[in-house]
């Protein structure tokens, strides 16, 4: 019994090991298709100069050039491979733990329902709040500040450096974690749970396994969690961002989560939760068509 114990310990790990390496390659494609599109969206979300995302684009173009669309990309290529790493490897951890569970609660399948599938996405974006919440202040910092002689970061270390200086290391760089732990939940229970749901129906429907779906239609799939990801989430992240772009001292405007929903409620309205979500929503559908995409073909290669 121990021994049969300690293979599925072994087999548990191994698995893990193949989520983290190939939820990595995924969070790659992830930056590398959508940095152009997320630093058109923290403009919008962080500035009143543009009137819309074409008008913000052009705007970057002309006066910053095309290398500005990968401003401060060092710090998520890094950052957001971990993160979506810890994003699958969380999510198929408790995916197997709740299929453990309802196994030995004499269900009459192993299978999740769509509310625990959920309950796992949350968990995932929970356990990935504390490396996402400092990896991309790091990243807003440096992708809304002036351009030219107005520089205020010379690159993620600088950035660290002064920010630290303000409100010490872990304060400075934690700043809008609240904020950033509750849209982690919503979006990342959003994500996996439409994904699943999209991949199981389609499995039923044509009779087939999931790893006989074609990698198009993976993609789609991908795609169209990705959007539902932030509508279910992207309040939280108008909120996170303006926080984590605001003052320091007797410059800062928003001291708590609340405070800063409140000064944007005065502010625009609903409207002013929504700020920016045509650009995110363009964005969303190819970066997580290809993290999907990118992580299934991974883990069919390597499984």
């Amino acid at each position: 019994m121990a021994a049969v114990e300690l293979e599925q310990q072994q087999g548990g790990g191994l698995q893990t090991a193949k989520d983290l390496f190939s939820g990595a390659l995924g969070g790659i494609a992830q930056v590398l298709i959508g940095q152009p599109f997320d630093i058109v969206k923290v403009r919008l979300q962080t500035s009143t100069q543009y009137a819309g995302a074409l008008e913000a684009a052009a705007s970057i173009y002309k006066h910053e050039g095309a290398l500005a669309f990968y401003k401060g990309t060092l710090t998520p290529l890094i950052g957001i491979g971990a993160c979506v790493s810890v994003q699958f490897g969380a999510f198929h951890a408790a995916r197997r733990w709740l299929e453990a569970r309802n196994a030995s609660s004499g269900h009459s399948t192993t299978d999740l329902s769509y509310a625990q599938y959920f309950a796992a996405g949350a968990f995932a974006g929970v356990a990935n709040a504390p490396l996402s919440g400092p990896i991309e202040h790091i990243r807003i910092r440096l992708q809304s500040q002036p351009h030219g002689a107005g520089r205020l970061y010379n690159g993620p270390l600088d950035c660290i450096r002064k920010i630290s200086a303000h409100n010490g290391a872990l304060s400075g760089l934690y700043r809008g974690e609240a904020v950033t732990v509750w849209r982690e939940a919503f979006a990342y229970g959003a994500w996996f749970t439409t994904f699943e749901y999209l991949m199981n129906s389609d499995a039923a429907r044509n009779g087939i396994d999931r790893k006989e779906i074609p990698t198009y239609k993976i993609a789609l799939y991908g795609g169209l969690a990705g959007e539902v990801l932030w509508l279910a989430s992207y309040p939280f992240d108008v909120v996170k961002s303006k926080m984590q772009t605001d003052g320091f001292g007797a410059q800062q405007k928003y001291p708590t989560m609340r405070a800063c929903f409140a000064s944007t409620y005065r502010a625009n309205g609903l409207g002013g939760f929504w700020k920016g979500i045509g650009p995110t929503l363009a964005r969303a559908m190819p970066v997580s068509a290809g993290t999907f995409a990118v992580v299934e073909m991974t883990m069919r290669a390597i499984n």
